[in-house]
């Protein structure tokens, strides 16, 4: 597949400009959505999770809040010290050059989004039933903090980087509420990718919003063996803003009138996949909480054989995912591995790159050269044409002659009889 130019990773945005202008908030470029600072009080935050009943996530808690699975969130960083976050981060870092060792420090474009993403996959509110709580509010995070737009290196770099530190420091899944905006991921994103699947780590990914121009799914919703998260209203119809459609679409998640805690202790409303995709990781690490010995593969057909059907598979994937039946359901084991899916995608698709070439005599770096398919050599040697060019030049050439021919004779007649005409 031809490496596309870089354009910035670009997170899902939602005009809404009524919005705009009404809160005076700005956009939220990451993934989404706009942002309606009108941080609502505390007490009110729960009420407006409506996921938690209508998904059997409350339901699924009676087994299992997610205890024991850590969850790395590539993102713009995580305000730890949010009141419905503290003890949740256990560790992190920063790849931009720009953010703070431990990937605390929101950074880039539309700083609040990683921590929104950080609470509805794990935060556990505070007080008395106040504040955000997460699809898995007893799991851990690890917080890596991606600079889009800033930083010592650009962002594909930056991205592959942190999915072999989130590996490395034992996360069990990876939230990436992004999209590179093309269908195409550079090649150190297989190296990054593989790596973390082969080591049993399951890798989510946002779908994108048709809102901020994502008409079809981007990298790295597009690599196969990501789970991809499509997203839907509150009425569980694919949202038109909030979502983006694709054959790669794994299931189907909440993305509008959302709500997420933001650095500094507030709240903000907001919409698009980017806050589907960690409901669908919370929902990940409540299945692998409750069956811990179950391979990546197992843990995602979980997902998909148990999520509620809601029509075509290229907008909801597999369907509405459903939290309580994931977890308890009794589902046949199955030999899938996200890892075989990648690795067969790069045996096909990067060949050319593991193609051995001659030692370079020159300076100039060695290119293998483009295979150029013969033609068909004629029977004949070459006195006469091949049979080839006898097919694609010769038979229309024919066919021009006898035409040409056809229209002097007619010519030829009409002159005949108009001289004929005259000399009576």
């Amino acid at each position: 597949m031809k490496r596309l130019r870089w354009q910035r990773l670009r997170w899902h945005r939602l005009r809404w400009r009524r919005l705009r202008w009404l809160s005076g908030v700005a956009v939220l470029g990451v993934v989404a959505s706009v942002l309606v600072a009108s941080p609502a009080s505390a007490d009110s935050i729960r009420d407006r999770e409506y996921w938690l009943s209508s998904y059997g996530i409350t339901q699924a808690w009676s087994t299992t809040k997610g205890a024991g699975v850590t969850v790395a969130v590539i993102d713009t960083g995580v305000d730890a010290t949010h009141p419905d976050l503290t003890g949740t981060v256990i560790g992190g870092t920063d790849v931009s050059g720009v953010g703070s060792p431990n990937g605390q420090k929101p950074v880039g474009e539309d700083s609040q989004h990683g921590t929104m993403v950080a609470s509805m996959l794990a935060g556990h509110g505070h007080g008395s039933g106040e504040g955000v709580i997460g699809v898995a509010p007893e799991a851990k995070l690890l917080a890596i903090s991606v600079g889009f737009g800033v930083g010592s290196s650009n962002s594909d770099d930056q991205i592959a980087k942190a999915v072999r530190w989130s590996v490395d420091n034992g996360a069990d899944i990876i939230n990436m509420s992004l999209t590179r905006n093309t269908l195409d991921w550079p090649t150190s994103w297989d190296d990054a990718f593989l790596y973390a699947m082969e080591k049993g780590v399951i890798v989510v990914a946002a779908a994108g919003n048709r809102g901020s121009g994502t008409t079809e799914v981007g990298a790295p919703a597009t690599m196969p063996g990501v789970v991809v998260v499509a997203g839907v209203d509150r009425n569980g119809k694919a949202s038109f803003d909030a979502s983006s459609q694709g054959i790669t679409l794994t299931v189907s998640a909440p993305s509008e009138d959302l709500v997420g805690a933001a650095p500094g202790g507030g709240y903000y409303s907001w919409a698009g996949t980017s806050g589907a995709a960690p409901l669908v990781s919370g929902v990940l690490a409540l299945i692998k909480a409750s069956h811990p010995k179950l391979s990546a593969g197992n843990i995602i057909n979980r997902l998909t054989a148990t999520a509620n059907p809601a029509g075509n598979p290229i907008v909801y994937g597999s369907g509405l995912m459903n939290a309580q039946a994931a977890v308890t359901a009794a589902v046949p084991a199955v030999k899938a591995n996200p890892a075989d899916d990648l690795k067969n995608w790069i045996r096909l698709n990067r060949r050319a790159a593991s193609t051995p070439t001659p030692t370079p005599t020159s300076t100039a770096t060695a290119k293998p050269a483009p295979v150029v398919k013969a033609a068909p050599v004629s029977p004949f040697g070459r006195v006469l044409p091949s049979v080839d060019s006898l097919k694609n030049i010769g038979v229309p050439l024919l066919v021009y002659l006898a035409f040409a021919v056809l229209l002097f004779l007619l010519c030829r007649t009409a002159v005949l009889a108009l001289r004929r005409a005259r000399r009576k």
